[in-house]
């Protein structure tokens, strides 16, 4: 992909975004044949990354593809203030401890989509830490008051006369001097951070420097097709699960949400999509299966989990449930406990919720009610189902 041309780089680099300043701009730098340093900066709020997130860095990933180098930009500075994005009131800033403890959880994760050779890590305490009050009001001086309670999430709070901290007018400026800090040809971020972003372009415009590219990417909806994916929700599809269970997950959701899924999260052309379209809509949602399991365990991972779910739920099969050896219970135990326990749920909230809609079963039964307890005892082989997905047998010793 390094030798696309500029005009069909431009069009993988727009594909799936929502908006770009300015596409003219992109494409002369691509014309001109230099790498270029794109920038895309993360709290460290310690997320376990799920395809939600996957959006974003697929996006890096892309320019890596056409060989140019990403930033990935750990806000450990700006971790300290708090983004107020989407936010009702103040956030609680982080401690730097847990700053500290959350960016390592990035790094553990990302690279299971980015380029590790055309990744470089920073923390922008780099350069924020030595500020001093002059550079400071150096910094402050380039915006006014009013540009900055432009914000929607700003208008919003005032709106409803809940408070605004001065500290929080901070981040847009503190983000904007990172792009000026790093020399950033492009800028990347979700479609809810396109007010801070353009911050960089008229910082870096006011200090004399080229202004960034600014490209943004949607929120993916989850698995539900209505709310944007998310843990809490339960609709998340995480990096960090097996193949068995990333595969069954997109094959539960609707054809609607599978397209914007293969337009956001691969690298086929909108053209490519529609072709797609034209045959069976099953066909399609195993494709787009395959394509992300293979993203994160490879392609004869993703070939298996395929073959198992076919003979497990197209063909009803059971007798291929993979067998977990679990110790017996000393006592009746909570059946959400031990749903979480052996990953067939996120969170006890949510393992609760599947029991409360009958989605558990156990050798075939449903599961009564949402705090039932269970007793295992040495010798017992229990075939247990949580929702249309999560298939095991229990077998205790």
């Amino acid at each position: 992909m390094v030798n696309a041309s500029p005009q069909d780089a431009l069009e993988l680099l727009k594909k799936g975004t929502v908006t770009c300043h300015t596409e003219d701009l992109l494409l002369t730098k691509l014309k001109s044949g230099k790498p270029m340093r794109v920038k895309a900066g993360f709290d460290p709020t310690a997320p376990d990354l799920h395809l939600g997130h996957g959006v974003l860095l697929r996006k890096m990933a892309q320019f890596q593809e056409l060989g140019h180098t990403v930033v990935f930009l750990i806000g450990d500075f700006t971790g300290l203030i708090g983004d107020p994005t989407g936010k009702k009131a103040t956030r609680p800033p982080l401690t730097r401890d847990e700053v500290l403890a959350n960016a390592e959880t990035y790094k553990n994760q990302v690279f299971r989509i980015l380029d590790p050779a055309r990744t470089e890590i920073r923390f922008n305490s780099e350069w924020m830490g030595p500020f001093r009050g002059e550079d400071w009001i150096r910094l402050t001086s380039r915006f006014t008051l009013a540009q900055m309670l432009e914000r929607n999430d700003f208008q919003k709070r005032m709106g409803a006369n809940e408070p605004i901290a001065f500290h929080e007018l901070l981040y847009p400026m503190v983000q904007a001097y990172d792009s000026v800090a790093l020399k950033a040809d492009v800028e990347l971020g979700g479609n809810d951070q396109l007010f801070n972003l353009m911050r960089g372009r008229d910082l870096m415009a006011a200090t004399g420097m080229t202004p960034q590219v600014v490209l943004t990417v949607p929120l993916l909806l989850g698995l539900d097709g209505v709310e944007k994916m998310s843990k809490s929700l339960g609709n998340y599809v995480g990096f960090f699960e097996d193949a068995d269970t990333q595969f069954g997950k997109v094959m539960s959701i609707t054809d609607e949400n599978m397209w914007s899924w293969w337009l956001l999260l691969t690298d086929l052309l909108p053209r490519e999509i529609e072709a797609l379209k034209a045959g069976h809509p099953m066909d399609a949602k195993k494709g787009l299966a395959r394509e992300i399991v293979a993203q994160f365990h490879g392609q004869a991972a993703a070939r298996e989990a395929e073959e198992r779910w076919i003979r497990r739920f197209s063909e009803r099969k059971t007798e291929d449930a993979p067998e977990v050896e679990v110790a017996p219970t000393a006592g009746p135990e909570s059946l959400a406990k031990l749903l979480v326990e052996r990953g067939m749920a996120g969170s006890r909230k949510e393992a609760e919720r599947l029991i409360q809609q009958g989605a558990v079963s156990l050798d075939g039964a449903k599961a009564a009610e949402p705090r039932m307890t269970v007793e295992l005892r040495p010798g017992d082989s229990v075939l247990v189902k949580a929702g249309k997905l999560k298939l095991q047998r229990w077998v205790v010793r």
